[in-house]
């Protein structure tokens, strides 16, 4: 068995002097100096200025838009809706072959969220952009809308996004995304005690330091400079030229210091329609979030709902598990199908279970969509699975501790979906973890190993 100390002589033998040792980030200076420079903090001489007219409501039909007032407002150079994006409707994960493309770049038939951008005015100051928006006129149809998974689950339920024609996103498997491994029943009736607990998540919102935007240079040749923070650069870059229909030469994207992201500024959001707004007018053009829209528009991480049953014998041992997940994506998909999927694979835990049935659900309603945070899709799995193993420890009347160390998984275990375990030195940690919290275990317990030993 392999110990902490032993991994500290590995490091020193390397000459690395990592471990246990406060180091410096590489931007700190930058940083607490004040001389780090953000994609806002470029000034460009002729620059405009990019808002947004957003739906009051969360699901309507729009009849009619009417920007005549606006465009007479003094300052603005132009004003566009969804006729001028050259290809309106898209999806971030098309890229890796995840459709269909659901979401409008501009509204221009409905929209299915508060906060859904429907016009968008381009003006000489943020003030003049701010108060023309204020005079776009839209009509709309309000009509009802589903704020909650179960509700858009049930028969009759409003249809959210007619992209997808119900309110799920259909797999390859079907209605959910499917794992099964044994047999989930005949490991419920060797069982001894049986518990099923549901757990549910709020939206999350990340709450950056900095919000979300960018400023758009034109450089001449049909070629932009688009100086960005997002955080997902080749997602941005070719999406973007897949909306604008550009190809992919004619757009420079420039990242760098993002101030605060945790996930929430991987979505193909500003860039598109500020390049595009450069491209009309030949002039620089700004597009920054306000704190409002950050916290009201920016996908959070998504809610979800988790329904785990477990058996578990008396002995310890954790013989089945069928877990139901739900995440919330909102509106539309953005990361929410990749997130659910894996919520799929992560379900059973570092865990080695003999009979899983896993099924979650993508669902649609009309909140705002949510997307990439943290290990979404997994984050809180995690809190709902170890919760369970808490429960389930007390069940039996075990140590919770000893409990996870006589089910962890080892190196050569097959998972629920089909990858062998290499590395999982789970077994190594708890036993470290035991040791630092002074939380004691049987000796049998620090005899195991990862490696199948003990």
């Amino acid at each position: 068995m392999k110990l902490a100390k032993d991994y500290f002589a590995d490091e020193r033998a390397d000459g690395l002097h990592e471990i246990g040792r406060g180091l410096p980030r590489a931007d700190l200076p930058g940083h607490v100096t004040g001389k780090t420079k953000y994609f806002a903090d470029r000034s460009i001489p002729g620059m405009l200025h990019l808002k947004m007219v957003r739906s009051p409501h969360h699901h309507a039909r729009i009849r009619g838009i009417d920007t005549s007032e606006a465009e007479k407002h003094p300052g603005v150079v132009k004003i566009l809706t969804a006729r001028d994006v050259p290809h309106n409707v898209y999806t971030i994960l098309i890229l890796i072959q995840i459709g269909p493309e659901d979401e409008q770049v501009l509204a221009e038939d409905k929209v299915r969220w508060k906060g859904e951008a429907v016009v968008a005015v381009v003006a000489d100051s943020e003030r003049a952009a701010n108060e023309a928006a204020a005079k776009v006129k839209v009509d709309y149809e309000v009509l009802p809308a589903v704020f909650d998974m179960d509700e858009a689950l049930k028969p009759g339920a409003p249809v959210v996004n007619e992209y997808h024609g119900q309110n799920y996103y259909l797999y390859d498997s079907g209605e959910c995304r499917k794992v099964r491994f044994g047999d989930v029943e005949a490991g419920f009736a060797e069982a001894d005690f049986i518990l099923e607990e549901t757990y549910r998540s709020s939206p999350i919102e990340h709450a950056p330091a900095e919000t979300t935007g960018c400023v758009v240079v034109p450089e001449g040749n049909d070629r932009f400079t688009c100086y960005t923070n997002t955080q997902a650069m080749f997602f941005t870059l070719d999406n973007t030229s897949i909306i604008l229909q550009m190809p992919g030469h004619q757009l420079h994207l420039v990242g760098g210091t993002v101030g605060g992201g945790f996930g929430g500024k991987v979505d193909v959001i500003v860039e598109p329609i500020a390049i595009l707004a450069a491209k009309l007018t030949g002039r620089p053009v700004s597009f920054v979030y306000s704190r409002y829209e950050e916290m009201q528009i920016s996908s959070p991480r998504a809610a979800e709902k988790i329904v785990i049953k477990d058996g578990v014998t008396k002995d310890g041992r954790l013989v089945a598990r069928k877990v139901t997940g739900y995440t919330d994506a909102g509106a539309y998909s953005r990361h929410s199908p990749y997130g659910a999927q894996k919520g799929a694979a992560h379900y059973p835990g570092p865990y080695t279970v003999p009979n899983v049935w896993i099924d979650t659900y993508c669902v649609y309603t009309n909140r705002t969509p949510s997307s990439a945070m943290r290990g979404f899709g997994v984050t809180i799995a995690d809190f709902a699975l170890e919760v369970q193993m808490d429960k389930l420890a007390r069940l039996i009347a075990m140590d919770p501790l000893e409990f996870r160390f006589i089910n962890a998984y080892r190196d050569g275990d097959m998972k629920a979906h089909r990858q062998v375990t290499e590395g999982a030195a789970l077994i190594e940690c708890m036993q470290e973890a035991s040791r630092a919290a002074s939380w004691p275990v049987a000796k049998r317990f620090y005899d195991m190993s990862s490696r199948g030993e003990g």
